[in-house]
């Protein structure tokens, strides 16, 4: 299904569309302030098995990162943080990071790395957050698969591509071709593991 969105006032109605997809253990491609993601209910085993499946990834191997609507979801998914890092996060997001964090025990097993983190994400786009706030925890995001980003901007072509392997496709819009920056805050210092559209100064 193809479902259009309003950019800055999404239809509730497509919204409880979306979270009831999710909540039965489908998958959607959505906006971000990025570009487009693969994504399901971080609790919904079999919605994870599928996107390990579309991806041909381990999902304990994979860079699979958590949306969350802001702050607030660190307690719950991460270990406790230090002050300067709260900070920082708070000084990033929204935007187009994705944060590497210790993983707390409320992570699903099957999402947890060999190192026991977690991606974290909270991107300023208005979609994306409103699913999460509706479904009332984060859904998980990863990237299309193969190289071809440049068709990945056009949700109609999306939908195309991907219509037998998930089960809505959302237009919010033509999508970005940069993936977001990624840092590891697990050591001391924080370390920049791929530049994407975030900037960021390495005075962390």
């Amino acid at each position: 299904m193809l479902l259009h969105l309003h950019p800055d006032n999404p239809q509730p109605r497509n919204i409880k569309t979306i979270i009831e997809c999710l909540r039965d253990g489908g998958l959607i491609i959505y906006p971000k302030d990025t570009i487009y993601g693969l994504g399901c209910d971080i609790f919904q085993h079999k919605a994870i098995e599928r996107i390990s499946l579309i991806k041909r990834i381990d999902p304990a191997k994979a860079q699979l990162s958590f949306i969350c609507y802001d702050l607030s979801d660190l307690s719950n998914y991460t270990k406790s943080i230090s002050t300067p890092l709260y900070r920082m996060l708070k000084t990033h997001l929204p935007g187009p990071y994705t944060f590497i964090l210790p993983a707390s025990k409320q992570v699903p097993k099957i999402l947890k790395s060999k190192k026991d983190t977690i991606g974290l994400r909270v991107p300023d786009n208005t979609i994306a957050r409103s699913i999460v706030k509706e479904l009332g925890h984060p859904i998980l995001s990863t990237s299309l698969p193969g190289d071809m980003v440049e068709e990945y901007t056009d949700p109609e072509m999306m939908h195309e591509g991907f219509k037998n392997l998930v089960d809505i496709v959302i237009d919010g819009g033509i999508g970005g071709i940069l993936p977001s920056t990624v840092i590891d805050c697990t050591g001391e210092e924080w370390v920049v593991l791929r530049k994407g559209l975030g900037e960021w100064e390495a005075a962390g």
